[in-house]
């Protein structure tokens, strides 16, 4: 598999801090990303509209994109990252997930069949992109959306033919859930902070 992180501008709900370079146990959050993805991905990419910032923290043999589509947020980055994939099937990851699992991308990759765009985690009833698997053709239909100025999930989720990889196939294999986590404020990183130090 290729594994690609999708790492866009500064989030506005986060004080100007880069989501992707935010702490987690002392290690910046794209290094945990990139240990789990090498542990199933043989190449890594990261897709950013600002790649100096990790430039001086990722290793060389890291990829760092930007994207084709300027300013077209999500399916922007998904389209750059799948483009350039080398292999037919992509774990894409959004920057802000704390806890990525590669046991769930192997799991939804073996789901994945001839004639799927791609296989996204279900969870609490929503399709989960950011954390999916998807084989290197769906670029088409993410291509066709961009150029008809269409750039949100809801257009991503009813153009692409996807399946789901539902919360009750996870269980079975052991797989929890909270790999869906996300951090979309510097309150929700506190947060998440604070119950990684009570865990521990």
């Amino acid at each position: 598999m290729s594994g690609v992180i999708l790492a866009g501008g500064n989030h506005p709900r986060m004080n100007g801090r880069n989501r992707a370079l935010l702490e987690v146990d002392g290690e910046a959050m794209i290094l945990r990303q990139i240990r789990e993805m090498q542990t199933c991905c043989s190449e890594i990419t990261i897709v950013t509209n600002d790649p100096q910032p990790f430039l001086r923290v990722v290793d060389r043999d890291i990829r760092i994109i930007t994207d084709y589509f300027i300013g077209q947020g999500l399916l922007s980055g998904m389209h750059a990252g799948l483009a350039l994939a080398k292999h037919r099937h992509v774990w894409l990851l959004g920057c802000h997930m704390p806890f990525p699992s590669a046991s769930a991308a192997l799991l939804l990759l073996s789901r994945l069949q001839e004639g799927m765009d791609a296989v996204l985690p279900w969870v609490k009833g929503k399709a989960i992109p950011l954390h999916g698997v998807y084989d290197r053709s769906s670029t088409e239909p993410i291509e066709k959306l961009l150029k008809g100025g269409y750039s949100s999930k809801s257009a991503l989720l009813s153009e692409m033919n996807w399946h789901k990889g539902s919360e009750w196939i996870l269980n079975e294999y052991g797989i929890d859930s909270g790999f869906i986590q996300s951090i979309q404020t510097m309150e929700d990183y506190e947060r998440m902070i604070r119950s990684t130090m009570n865990a521990h």
